[in-house]
């Protein structure tokens, strides 16, 4: 008998808070706009956090209050902004899409000034005197930004660079803010030509530390009908609203500096 009191008693404890919690639950229920959950299912779920929010979540809380856009989603596709934008009632301008640009070509052609045997990574070493390499504006190789890449679009190459894989970019911005020197950028796709190199040393002090960097010779300049590419800083810049992509000024480059994205 004591038993079976004792079973009845724990069976109706459950039983009474079960339909407590089950009270509860409907009375604090916090009601979710259906809209709100609609968008966050059409979010990619990355929470990257580069359009400026925490996660894909608190994206579409702010999208939803109209304090962000929808291209502000870095990492959705065309076709999934579109669905937002209908979905929201907007218009979408469609902009080019980017892709994270390295403008450095030197890695182990750049001479190094001392010996570095810290931790691997970029922003430590940069703490160090700016780095181990003889030429303070080239990439320290330690692949910080591939460790920050959230989608494996970059790898480290033997020579000591960033690989960007275009396919893979979602242009997030993360390896251009993880980068101590500032030498990744988002270009449009459409604009293959440009400069990989980031130094405003004069062109003998960059020839004496580094062969493949901007000597700032000018030879681009002269070779340019369009009057897209200057030599400001001691650096070649190109101006991509005048640029038509001919690829002379990569022709004439002694330094191989100006490329075209493979």
């Amino acid at each position: 008998m004591e038993i079976l009191s004792a079973i009845l008693i724990l069976g109706s404890l459950g039983l009474l808070f079960g339909v407590g919690l089950a009270f509860a639950s409907k009375k604090l229920a916090v009601q979710v706009n259906p809209k709100l959950e609609e968008l966050q299912h059409l979010l990619p779920g990355s929470n990257c956090g580069a359009c400026g929010n925490p996660g894909c979540f608190g994206f579409a809380e702010s999208l939803m209050q109209g304090k962000s856009s929808v291209d502000g989603c870095r990492v959705c596709s065309d076709e999934i902004k579109e669905k937002i934008a209908r979905l929201m009632g907007l218009k979408l301008e469609k902009q080019s899409r980017k892709v994270a640009t390295l403008h450095c070509n030197g890695g182990l052609k750049v001479k190094d000034r001392y010996i570095y045997n810290g931790v691997n990574d970029c922003v430590t070493a940069n703490l160090v005197l700016g780095g181990q390499k003889a030429c303070v504006f080239a990439c320290l190789g330690f692949g910080t930004c591939q460790k920050a890449c959230p989608f494996g679009a970059i790898t480290m190459s033997e020579e000591g660079l960033p690989v960007i894989d275009k396919d893979k970019c979602r242009s997030c911005n993360k390896c251009v803010l993880a980068c101590p020197k500032k030498l990744i950028s988002l270009v449009p796709v459409s604009n293959n030509v440009y400069v990989a190199c980031s130094s405003h040393d004069a062109g003998r002090e960059v020839k004496a530390v580094c062969p493949v960097g901007c000597i700032s010779c000018r030879l681009c300049e002269k070779a340019c009908k369009f009057d897209a590419i200057h030599v400001i800083g001691n650096l070649a810049v190109i101006d991509y609203h005048k640029c038509t992509a001919c690829k002379e000024c990569v022709k004439v480059c002694p330094s191989k500096t100006i490329r075209v994205k493979e």
